[in-house]
């Protein structure tokens, strides 16, 4: 099992309006992944938002990006989720962006794809009806494919066209195209995410024991896919959780049993209006309820034991973390918490990293460098590709590219 962070720029309270307090926490964020690159841990996620205030201010992950790319050696970087609406961005400038953080990265960059989590955002782009959405993701997900593999791409679909044939540039890093993922809410969308042979970015809003039943539907499909959207099979369910592993564990417990952990959670449901609720369906305005007010560790005790948090010491948590890998997830990833100080992110990175991941994930190698590194070939072959066919996984020298100087 391998494992990741995910940024949402979750920024509460006053500090979201407070422009110097919303920089030093968009930064802070960043130096989070950063440090995470130096302690085994194998990916972030950066979220995706629009209008979201307080629950997310990263609006632009690519930009983020950039910046941790350069500052970061191996871990790979994803989104999570470019929505893919046309009428939100014309889909060419989907695939120019991804191809070209793949050539950022060198091959670290992944392609995490949805619909789009709520009306509010939506809205943002003139997008009234949230279910109309799901056409389009369907339409412009595998043309986005076809963009990174044709010289000469045209298309007139429903929903959007490139009229005339283009080379949409630039074409990916290195051989076949970055892996692709689609956010899953509901049992059916994890199906549809295994036959299309791509990795499934999901959410924990229920019970570990639950879950079974998606994952396990997510691997059935996935074992015979019908249509793979891609040059290759991203066998991967992704799950979302909170994880609060400190040395201390009379500070873990008590930062999980602070209110200001449950804050987020009714942010989630306020703006989320498109995804099940929490199962407390508490909603900002409303405030949250802190587990020392339910019954304390008893209750705290359920919630772990329920896998709906990780909590504790190094060895607690590595417990815990086995009944993930018992359920059969591939990937566990960890948003910021509330409640926690900056310097405690920073100190639950490098602990997890150094003393939990190494119990579970013994491969240097991410899984979905392996899956791409085996693809066959393109999916949609070019009828127009100017380099010769011995050519095109050669490293050409820079007297073949630039003008020698005279």
């Amino acid at each position: 099992m391998e494992f990741g962070i995910f940024l949402n720029g979750f920024i509460p309270g006053m500090a979201a309006h407070h422009r110097p307090s919303e920089h030093l926490a968009l930064m802070r964020e960043l130096d989070i992944a950063i440090k995470a690159d130096k302690h085994n841990w194998k990916y972030v996620w950066f979220g995706e938002h629009h209008s979201l205030t307080e629950y997310s201010h990263m609006s632009a992950p690519e930009v983020a990006m950039g910046y941790v790319a350069a500052r970061t050696e191996r871990i790979h970087l994803g989104t999570g989720i470019n929505s893919l609406s046309p009428r939100k961005e014309h889909p060419v400038r989907y695939a120019e962006r991804a191809a070209m953080l793949d050539h950022i990265t060198e091959g670290r960059f992944e392609w995490g794809t949805g619909r789009g989590a709520g009306s509010h955002e939506l809205k943002s782009f003139n997008i009234m009806d949230p279910s109309s959405t799901k056409a389009e993701w369907d339409e412009v997900a595998p043309e986005i494919v076809r963009m990174w593999e044709q010289y000469d791409y045209e298309f007139h679909g429903e929903h959007f066209t490139v009229p005339t044939p283009h080379n949409i540039l630039p074409k990916p890093y290195g051989h076949s195209h970055p892996p692709i993922w689609m956010a899953c809410g509901n049992p059916p969308s994890f199906a549809k995410a295994g036959s299309l042979g791509i990795g499934a970015i999901a959410f924990n809003f229920e019970p570990i024991f639950e879950l079974k039943g998606r994952i396990d539907q997510y691997k059935e499909a996935a074992a015979d896919p019908k249509q793979i959207l891609g040059d290759f099979q991203n066998n991967n369910v992704m799950m979302t959780n909170t994880v609060i592993c400190l040395n201390d564990r009379k500070r873990a417990r008590e930062i999980a049993m602070h209110a200001g952990l449950g804050y987020l959670i009714t942010l989630v449901n306020l703006y989320h209006d498109t995804m099940p609720k929490s199962m407390d369906e508490r909603t900002w305005p409303t405030p949250p309820i802190a587990f020392s007010d339910l019954g304390g560790d008893e209750i705290l005790d359920e919630i772990i034991k329920a896998g709906l948090m990780l909590c504790g010491t190094p060895d607690e948590v590595c417990e815990q973390v086995a009944a993930y890998q018992t359920v059969g997830c591939d990937q566990l990833v960890f948003g910021m918490t509330g409640g926690m100080t900056f310097d405690e992110h920073l100190e639950m990175i490098e602990l997890f990293g150094d003393k939990v991941i190494p119990e579970f994930d013994s491969n240097p190698e991410h899984s979905t460098s392996i899956y791409r590194r085996n693809a066959a070939g393109p999916k949609y072959p070019s009828h127009n590709n100017p380099v010769p066919e011995d050519l095109k996984h050669t490293v050409l020298p820079p007297s073949a590219i630039l003008p020698l100087e005279s």
